[in-house]
C-alpha cells in the first residue's frame, strides 16, 4: 500500500476516533419551525380531535389546527392532551454508549415512554430542557417513542406560574427533540467562570472515572488557536472536577465587544481521549455595587433594554435561529444593548446570537405574578441554570416576575452558577436594585433625588398600540441618566404577540389589548417608535436640533458608549435638494463626504466639523449618518436648510383676470385655476371647482377644538388683489384673510388666540376621507409624530398610499393618518383632482384625518385628542400616553399646550392642478 493511502487511512481512523469521543446529537424531530419531522399525533379535544393523524415536530399544536386557543387571562382553559408516536432506529454499537433523550421544551406535562416503558418521571414545566437516560430501554433496530403531553399541568403551581400568565397559552412539543450519544465514561456538563482579569475556572461534572484517568482543559480562540498549554488534573473519585488557569489580558466580552473563546475539556486515559466537550464562553465579570450601579468588567454600564416574548404568528413559540438573528439585529439597530427574557427561558439559539452579536441578557424563571412551589422550583431553577450557565450574555437571573417570587429559590442559582450572577426580582426592590415597573415621571424625579438603590425598571414605557416607548422616552431617559444610581431600563415590549388563528380563518389575534404592545409588529413590522428609540438610544448623541443662523459646520457630539472610543465610528454627511415632490419623489444629492470622528473617550463630549462647500445654504436639507465599528447604522439625523417660502417663491406671476360672482348666500371667486365657493353665513370655504373636476375641500378653516361664532365677513379689492376677510370670536379668536390673484394659488393668512391649556391648536378643513388615495409631502417623515415623540424622523421628500392602520391591530406602516411634523408642502391625491398645500411657517404640523381608536382599548390613554376636522395646520399637537398612564404623568414633553405669546400667525397657499 502506498504511503499516501496509509496517511489517508490513518487520517480517517483519527477522525473516526476523534468524532467518536465527542457527543453525537441525533435529531428525532426537526430543528426549528422551518425544518420539522412528521410524528403520529392524536389530540383529545378541540379542533381535529379524536383521531390519529400526523403533526410536524417541533410545533405548537394549535398552530397546526388542533386543540383550542387560550390566553393566560382566560378564566376557563382547555385541558386537552396530545399523544405523540415516533419510531427511530438504535444501532447495535449504542449498547456501549450512554444515550439520553433530550426535550428542549414541551407544554406542559410530558410523560415519555420508550418501547412502552416510562423513561422517567413526568416532567412538569413548559419552558425548560429535560432529559432521560434511555440506554437500558433501547432495542437493537426499531424503537417506539411515545409522549403524552398534557396542556394543563397536574401541578397547580405550574399552572399558576405559567398557564395564568399574561401571554398566549399553547400546547405541544414545540422545541426540538434529540438524542445525545456519548461514551459510558463521559462529561455530563461543564460550568465556566472566566473573569475579566483572566482567571479561568471550569467545573466538569462527570461519570465515575477509571483509575489513571485525567481531565484537561484548554482555551482556544473561536478559530481554534490555543491561548496556552492545556491544564491537566488527575481524576478524583468525585463527580465534580475543577480546573483553573490564569491568562494575561484576554479580550473580554461585553455588548460592545462580544469577544468569545472556546474551552475544550477532555477525559483522557493515557493517550486516548475518552470524551470531549467543547463550549464557547467569554471572559467577563458582573458586579452589582450597592448605591452605585451595575458593572461589567469594572465599567459601569447603562442597560438600554427591551422585553422579548418568544413568538412568531404562524408557529407560536416554535422559532428558528433565523428569527433569533432577525430579532437581535433589530434590537441592535435600535441601539439596544440588553434584552430581558419575558417571562421564560428562550431558545438556546437566541442566547447564542446574544453571545455572538453582543447583548446583555436577563434570563428568567417563569412566575407571572405567581410562583412555583418549592419542590418544583428547585428542579426548574436547576434545569434553567445548567442549560444556560455558560452564556456570557447572561448577566442576571430573574426569579419570577411581579410577585411570582418563591424566595426559597433565591439561593439556588448560585448552586449551579460558579459566576454567582446577581438574582433580581422584577417589579420590586431586591438586593439593592429597584426594578419598579411602569414608574411615572414623578417617581423618577423623586428616585433620582432621594433614593439610594440602583434604579433599573425591568418594565417601563408600556408600548400598547402607538403609545409608550418612543413617546415620552426622551424625558424618562434624561432623568434615568441623571439618577446617580441609574442603570438603564427595559421597555415593554419588543413585538406585538399576535397569533395566526387557525380557528378564525387565519386572522392575527392579539387578544384585545393584552398583546399589541410591541415596537414592531408580529412579523416585525416597524412602528414609528422604532426610529425614535434608535435616535434617543444612539451611543453617538447629537443634541443640535436646528441649524443656527450662523453655522460654520461645527456640530456638538457626545460619546455615550460604555467602552468604545468614538474614533472608530464612521460619519458621513450629505447636502440634498428636493427637486420633484409628488408621487414620484426625487431627491438629488448635491454634495456628500465623510468626517474624521473626534477620538472621544466614552462619556465625553466634543465637536464634529463639516467642511461646508460654497453655496451650501442653497441645499434643502443636511443629512448626517453614523456607523459603528461593525458597519451598523446607528444614527440618521437631518436638518432643513431652506425655508418653506423657497417653494412659494416658485409660483408663477399673476396672469389673467379674476371673476367674482355672488349667488344668494354663496360667494364664488374664479382665479383661472379654480372656482372657490364661500358661505357668507359661516365664512367657510365650501368647495373648489377646477377644469378637471370638483375638489370637496371645505368646512373651514375653523379653529380646532374651540367653539366660536362668526362676527364679520367682508370682501373686496385691495392692493394685493381680491380678498375675503373673516373673523370668529368665542374662547379666543380666529382672524382669516384670503388673497386671490389670477393663475396663482390662493393665499390664506390666519391668526388666532386660544385661552388656557389645550391638547392642540391650529386650523382645520373638511375633506371626505374615502376619496383620498395618497399623500406626498416635504417635511419630516415617513412616520407620524406625537408631541412627546418627535425623534427619529427625517426631513425629506415623502409619499405614502392611503391606509387605515390602527397601530397594533393592523400592520401596514407607516400609518397614513395622524400628525406630520415640519411640513413645507403637501399634495393630497384623491379620486378627485389632486390639490397641494404650501405652508409659510417652519414648524407647521399637518393633521391628516383622525386615527381610529383601537377596538381593544380599555381607556383613552393611547387615543390622543384630535381635531374634528380632516386636514389641519397646527402649531401645537397632542401627546400620547401608555396603557397604564395618561400623558400628563409622563414628563414635560407630555403636558398640554399653553399659548405663551399669542396670537399665532401663519400662511398657507392652496395649489390646484
Amino acid at each position: 500500500m502506498s504511503a499516501k493511502k496509509l496517511l489517508l487511512l490513518a487520517g480517517m481512523f483519527y477522525m473516526q476516533v476523534t468524532m467518536a469521543q465527542d457527543t453525537r446529537y441525533i435529531y428525532l424531530s426537526g430543528t426549528d419551525k422551518d425544518h420539522t419531522v412528521a410524528w403520529d399525533f392524536h389530540c383529545s379535544g378541540g379542533q381535529r380531535s379524536g383521531k390519529w393523524t400526523t403533526i410536524p415536530v417541533p410545533s405548537n399544536w394549535e398552530q397546526q389546527g388542533f386543540g383550542s386557543y387560550n390566553y393566560g387571562h382566560d378564566k376557563v382553559k382547555a385541558d386537552e392532551q396530545g399523544l405523540y408516536r415516533y419510531r427511530f432506529n438504535a444501532p447495535d454499537q449504542w449498547r456501549n454508549k450512554q444515550v439520553n433523550i433530550v426535550f428542549d421544551g414541551v407544554m406542559t406535562d410530558a410523560e415519555v415512554k420508550i418501547n412502552g416503558k416510562l423513561a422517567g418521571p413526568v416532567h412538569q414545566g413548559g419552558f425548560y430542557r429535560f432529559r432521560y437516560d434511555i440506554g437500558s430501554l433501547l432495542r437493537n433496530g426499531s424503537n417506539l417513542l411515545e409522549v403524552k403531553v398534557s396542556k394543563q399541568s397536574a401541578n397547580a403551581s405550574v399552572n399558576r406560574a405559567e398557564r395564568n400568565g399574561d401571554f398566549w397559552i399553547l400546547g405541544g412539543i414545540y422545541r426540538p427533540v434529540f438524542l445525545e450519544v456519548k461514551p459510558l465514561v463521559n462529561i455530563d456538563r461543564i460550568a465556566i467562570n472566566a473573569t475579566a482579569k483572566g482567571h479561568f475556572s471550569v467545573q466538569a461534572f462527570t461519570t465515575a472515572l477509571p483509575d489513571g484517568a485525567t481531565l484537561s482543559a484548554q482555551v482556544l480562540t473561536m478559530d481554534g488557536k490555543p491561548l496556552q498549554e492545556a491544564v491537566t488534573t488527575p481524576a478524583t473519585h468525585g463527580e465534580v472536577h475543577t480546573l483553573q488557569q490564569q491568562f494575561d489580558h484576554p479580550a473580554t466580552w461585553s455588548a460592545e465587544y462580544p469577544n468569545r473563546y472556546q474551552a475544550v475539556v477532555e477525559i483522557r486515559k493515557g493517550d486516548q481521549v475518552l470524551h470531549r466537550v467543547t463550549q464557547p464562553f467569554g471572559f467577563r465579570t458582573i458586579e452589582v455595587r450597592p448605591r452605585d450601579g451595575i458593572y461589567v468588567n469594572d465599567t459601569k454600564v447603562i442597560l438600554k433594554g427591551v422585553n422579548r416574548h418568544s413568538a412568531w404568528p404562524e408557529t407560536g413559540r416554535t422559532l428558528s435561529k433565523a428569527i433569533s438573528l432577525l430579532d437581535v439585529n433589530l434590537m441592535k439597530d435600535m441601539n439596544m444593548n440588553a434584552v430581558r427574557m419575558s417571562h421564560y427561558p428562550p431558545d438556546t439559539h437566541f442566547l447564542d446570537v446574544c453571545d455572538s452579536l453582543g447583548m446583555f441578557v436577563l434570563d428568567e424563571l417563569t412566575g407571572w405574578q405567581a410562583a412555583y412551589d418549592t419542590i418544583t422550583g428547585h428542579r426548574l431553577v436547576r434545569e434553567l441554570v445548567e442549560r444556560d450557565v455558560n452564556h456570557p450574555s447572561i448577566i442576571a437571573w430573574d426569579n419570577g416576575n411581579e410577585g411570582g417570587f418563591n424566595r426559597a429559590l433565591d439561593g439556588d442559582y448560585a448552586l449551579y452558577d460558579p459566576q454567582e450572577r446577581p438574582v433580581l426580582h422584577p417589579w420590586e426592590r431586591f438586593s439593592s436594585v429597584d426594578t419598579k415597573h411602569y414608574p411615572n415621571f414623578n417617581y423618577l424625579v423623586n428616585a433620582s433625588l432621594y433614593d439610594a438603590d440602583i434604579y433599573l425598571p425591568t418594565e417601563f414605557m408600556h408600548g400598547l398600540y402607538d403609545g409608550g416607548m418612543g413617546a415620552g422616552l426622551a424625558d424618562f431617559w434624561d432623568r434615568i441618566l441623571q439618577h446617580p444610581h441609574g442603570a438603564g431600563g427595559f421597555l415593554w415590549a419588543f413585538a406585538d404577540e399576535g397569533l395566526v388563528r387557525t380557528d378564525k380563518n387565519g386572522i392575527i389575534d392579539t387578544d384585545g389589548n393584552h398583546a399589541p404592545d410591541g415596537i414592531v409588529g408580529p412579523h416585525r413590522e416597524k412602528e414609528g417608535s422604532f426610529y425614535s428609540i434608535r435616535e434617543l438610544w444612539s451611543p453617538v448623541h447629537i443634541p443640535m436640533t436646528v441649524i443656527p443662523t450662523v453655522f460654520d459646520g461645527r456640530i456638538p457630539v457626545e460619546n455615550r458608549y460604555d467602552y468604545t472610543q468614538l474614533g472608530g465610528c464612521r460619519f458621513t454627511w450629505q447636502l440634498l435638494r428636493f427637486t420633484s415632490p409628488g408621487k414620484n419623489t426625487r431627491t438629488d444629492t448635491i454634495t456628500t463626504g465623510t468626517l474624521a470622528a473626534p477620538d472621544l473617550a466614552p462619556h465625553t463630549k466634543g465637536y464634529l466639523q463639516l467642511p461646508l462647500p460654497d453655496g451650501w445654504q442653497d441645499a434643502d436639507a443636511l443629512y448626517l449618518s453614523v456607523q459603528d465599528i461593525y458597519g451598523r447604522n446607528i444614527l440618521h439625523r437631518s436638518w432643513p436648510l431652506s425655508s418653506p417660502m423657497k417653494h412659494v417663491k416658485q409660483f408663477p406671476a399673476a396672469n389673467g383676470r379674476l371673476n367674482i360672482t355672488n349667488n344668494h348666500d354663496t360667494l364664488y371667486v374664479d382665479n383661472g385655476s379654480g372656482v372657490y365657493a364661500f358661505s357668507r353665513a359661516t365664512g367657510q370655504l365650501l368647495h373648489i371647482r377646477t377644469p378637471k373636476g370638483k375638489i370637496s375641500l371645505g368646512g373651514g378653516p375653523v379653529l380646532a377644538g374651540v367653539s366660536q361664532q362668526l362676527t364679520s365677513f367682508s370682501s373686496g379689492d385691495d392692493s394685493t388683489g381680491y380678498f375675503i376677510s373673516v373673523r370668529y370670536e368665542g374662547s379666543g379668536f380666529l382672524q382669516l384673510k384670503w388673497h386671490f390673484k389670477p393663475g396663482v394659488p390662493a393665499q390664506l393668512d390666519y391668526s388666532y388666540n386660544v385661552k388656557g391649556e389645550t391638547p392642540f391648536t391650529g386650523i382645520t378643513f373638511r375633506y371626505p376621507e374615502e376619496k383620498v388615495t395618497g399623500l406626498a409631502w416635504i417635511g419630516e417623515g415617513p412616520y407620524r409624530v406625537w408631541k412627546n415623540r418627535r425623534q427619529g424622523q427625517l426631513f425629506g421628500n415623502w409619499y405614502k398610499d392611503y391606509n387605515n392602520t390602527v397601530t397594533g391591530e393592523s400592520w401596514i406602516y407607516p400609518e397614513f393618518k395622524g400628525y406630520h411634523a415640519n411640513v413645507y408642502q403637501a399634495t393630497f391625491y384623491t379620486q378627485e383632482p389632486p390639490f397641494t398645500f404650501y405652508t409659510g411657517n417652519g414648524g407647521t404640523f399637518l393633521q391628516v384625518f383622525r386615527p381610529e381608536a383601537p377596538k381593544g382599548a380599555s381607556n383613552n390613554n393611547t387615543t390622543p385628542a384630535f381635531p374634528d376636522g380632516d386636514i389641519g395646520f397646527m402649531s401645537a399637537i397632542a401627546p400620547i400616553g401608555t396603557k397604564f398612564q395618561d400623558a400628563a404623568q409622563m414628563g414635560p414633553e407630555s403636558q398640554l399646550n399653553v399659548m405663551l405669546n399669542p396670537p399665532v400667525k401663519g400662511t398657507i397657499w392652496i395649489g390646484l392642478p
